[in-house]
């Protein structure tokens, strides 16, 4: 696949830093041809990643940055399911990001009228873009091949017009959440799934090499005009039997 690179690191503590050199260096291209750099988050164990790596980056400046979510769940802020609430918590508080310039959820809509909120403030945020195209879109991806909030043989998979979709029937809890759709997602410049851990190989192996059947939502993030960077762990490409680049400690992408 044209664009793809598939990245092993011994483990998450090579990985992390390598991760933060791109987020910042993608933000420093962003900036001087563009004026602005837009991050897309998601939850998970990339917070705490994010968080740790990033605040070690001296000098880092994110006044120009503009950060949006990949999904979100509809809970109050303060809940533990929160990602803009760990976020806040283990990040943008500690950083120079504008408050306007962090694009959050309402959370006291119901679920239907909060994707329309956000889609507005995406909108907003992107005036000049049919569908936002986002710098840098850092994935997770899930045991069952879930990315965002698009799980398998869901019919948001196929969803075309929105560009954020509610859920209210997500098979992992909270059942009611927002998510950006797969045309945002395949309009990014660079789309990055960070994965780590063993628990994720054999699922890694079949979005990665392909699968009878269907293929996992993970397998249909193919930015149109982007690249498609995976970012994994040894034990998390242990199945894996293809081609892959490895990287250790102090590589930059």
């Amino acid at each position: 696949m044209a664009g793809r690179r598939v990245v092993v690191f011994p483990t998450s503590v090579e990985l992390g830093p390598v991760l933060a050199h791109l987020v910042t260096s993608r933000a420093e291209q962003a900036v001087n041809s563009r004026g602005r750099f837009t991050l897309g988050l998601s939850g998970g164990s990339l917070v705490t990643m994010l968080a740790k790596e990033l605040l070690a980056v001296p000098g880092l400046d994110c006044s120009k940055w503009v950060v949006g979510f990949c999904d979100e769940r509809v809970v109050p802020f303060d809940n533990p399911d929160s990602t803009y609430g760990l976020y806040k918590s283990h990040l943008f508080s500690k950083i120079n990001i504008p408050d306007d310039a962090i694009l959050a959820i309402d959370f006291s809509l119901g679920v239907s009228e909060c994707a329309e909120d956000y889609s507005g403030k995406l909108r907003k945020a992107f005036p000049d873009d049919d569908i936002p195209v986002f710098d840098l879109l850092l994935l997770g991806m899930g045991p069952d091949g879930h990315t965002c909030s698009l799980f398998p043989e869901h019919p948001l998979l196929e969803e075309s017009q929105k560009i954020v979709a509610p859920i209210s029937d997500s098979p992992k809890p909270p059942p009611e959440r927002v998510t950006m759709t797969f045309p945002v997602v395949n309009a990014a410049r660079c789309a990055t799934f960070v994965s780590t851990g063993g628990s994720k190989a054999p699922v890694l192996k079949e979005v990665l090499e392909g699968r009878e059947g269907p293929p996992f939502p993970a397998a249909r993030v193919h930015p149109t005009n982007g690249e498609l960077l995976w970012l994994i762990d040894e034990p998390a490409a242990a199945a894996l039997t293809m081609k892959v680049e490895r990287l250790g400690s102090g590589a930059k992408l």
